[in-house]
């Protein structure tokens, strides 16, 4: 994937600050605009590919939709997009070139990317620049000609789902996803199982969901998740999966007890039986039949092991091991890390892992980072490790009392050397915990402040400006609303509120 260095994500920023900024969400890494305007013809619109695929074409009908949502009968203008693509299959995996060149001149628009993905991306760029003209009932570019070169600045740009604390319907997942591509978001981190459900049918271990579901209808199948993965894929974003050992994991005991230490102290798991991490691998076995990622999360957060010292079951393995507590935590991520590895995926895990374990853990490891006022992110780029930041006093959208201002002055690279940021840190995203979200709220707890992640993750390093962002961020919140996400206004002092009052979305 073409990714700009930290000198010309300088020099790029530089240029960006020296125009005005166009109603794009996020600012692209490169662009011109001249003075003049453009019609384009609704009627006998068309993209035209020397590269055509299924992908592509449901790509240019979602996006038809999204260019022209009043009905128009003039004939007047341009009518053909036409869309170039090197390398049209693609595979989607973390760092893909998702690249693009769009091109607006008076007379013709065309796309040019590597790959679809970048594609896709250029589709959205364009779907930003046409605007309706209700006076005359036209489809307009402003600002023409227009010339846009742009990457993301980070490969990995996430959001992370948790439907464990709160169950997800399919549809819900996938109007959220589909929302993502609004803002150039990649990666759908998803929060699959927690201590609370476990929603999961695994077919190796059914007893899982049987028991852990919060009900009959509350689960997903396996061709579910597969489904998910594969609408992901056909927009762009990858489908990471979590599956959170050994804390956080209360919800497997239910169909299978005994891998957990006692009925009234329930995890962590237990360590000291093999059944432990049968269970495990035959869940990553039976993820990996239904997703493609190359990658599985393996969680490793929050691991309180006085459960351990405490079960005279788990007490004696340890003796007889002669390990500590903590270092049966250490064993434990270990056996599952090889066990993931073993799959012929990679692992990526809670920063935990790194305060416990540093540089004894496999360098393939990703390490997320999250707790506060962490260093981890400089300490483990130092040491060859790749990492993914999301700060959870700032970037956690279950916290409501954080602003989109908040999040927009992030920093993922605070303190690591611009040769390490560029090839070690990864990127990072907004993680949406489900203690108070279900399909009733989600949307809108999400967004608008999501762009500001987002934008954070795309655009260059030297696109800070909240002032020069907020009437963008407004307008890109009207955006969002007008295509029917439920994106609550951006002037909320508490993330998610209704209006305050009446009054246009451009002033909420």
């Amino acid at each position: 994937m073409m990714r700009p260095t930290a000198l010309a994500l300088l020099a790029c920023g530089l240029s960006v600050c020296s125009a005005a900024a166009p109603n794009i969400w996020p600012v692209p890494m490169t662009y011109s605009f001249g003075t003049s305007t453009v019609q384009v013809s609704q009627p006998g619109f068309k993209f035209t590919t020397t590269t055509p695929s299924t992908d592509l074409t449901n790509a240019f009908a979602r996006y038809t939709e999204h260019y022209f949502p009043h009905t128009t009968s003039s004939t007047a203008g341009i009518s053909e997009v036409t869309v170039t693509v090197s390398a049209p299959s693609t595979e989607l995996q973390l760092g893909v070139d998702e690249s693009y060149n769009l091109s607006v001149t008076t007379s013709a628009i065309a796309i040019s990317a590597v790959t679809q993905f970048g594609a896709y991306h250029a589709m959205e760029t364009l779907s930003q620049l046409i605007v309706f003209d209700f006076n005359t009932t036209t489809y307009l570019i402003h600002q023409a000609p227009v010339s846009i070169t742009d990457a993301p600045r980070f490969p990995h740009r996430e959001v992370l789902v948790d439907s464990s604390r709160h169950f997800e319907p399919l549809a819900s997942l996938k109007k959220v996803i589909a929302s993502f591509t609004y803002a150039k978001i990649n990666t759908l981190h998803w929060h699959l199982v927690d201590e609370q459900s476990f929603p999961y049918d695994s077919p190796s271990f059914p007893l899982l969901s049987r028991m852990g579901a919060y009900s009959g209808y509350e689960r997903f199948s396996q061709n579910d998740v597969k489904d998910i993965v594969e609408f992901a894929r056909q927009r762009g974003i990858r489908v990471v999966v979590e599956v959170d050992t050994p804390g956080h994991a209360a919800s497997w005991c239910g169909g299978y007890p005994e891998i957990c230490p006692s009925a009234t102290c329930n995890m962590p798991l237990n360590p000291s039986t093999n059944k432990t991490f049968d269970v495990i691998k035959g869940v990553f076995s039976d993820l990996k039949e239904v997703t493609i990622d190359t990658h599985f999360h393996i969680g490793s957060d929050e691991v309180d092991t006085s459960c351990w010292d405490t079960t005279p079951e788990v007490k004696a393995w340890l003796t007889q091991q002669n390990l500590t507590a903590t270092q049966a935590y250490g064993y434990f991520v270990n056996r599952v890390s090889d066990l993931v590895h073993g799959l012929g995926r990679s692992v990526t895990g809670w920063e935990e892992i790194w305060n416990t374990f540093g540089t004894s853990l496999n360098k393939s490891t990703i390490i997320q980072t999250w707790l506060s006022g962490s260093t981890v992110a400089k300490q483990a780029t130092a040491a060859g490790y790749r990492v993914i930041y999301s700060n959870s006093n700032a970037w956690y959208l279950d916290h409501l009392d954080v602003t989109w201002e908040t999040m927009y002055a992030q920093e993922p690279c605070t303190g690591i050397d611009d040769n390490l940021c560029d090839t070690l840190v990864l990127g990072g995203g907004g993680e949406m915990w489900g203690e108070t979200v279900d399909t009733s709220d989600i949307e809108q707890t999400i967004w608008p402040r999501l762009a500001a992640i987002a934008e954070r993750l795309w655009s260059p390093r030297a696109v800070t400006s909240v002032p020069d962002a907020t009437p963008r961020m407004r307008y890109f919140r009207c955006l969002l609303n007008r295509r029917g996400v439920a994106a609550a206004p951006t002037t909320n002092t508490i993330g998610r509120e209704a209006p305050v009052g009446p009054g246009s979305c451009f002033d909420q």
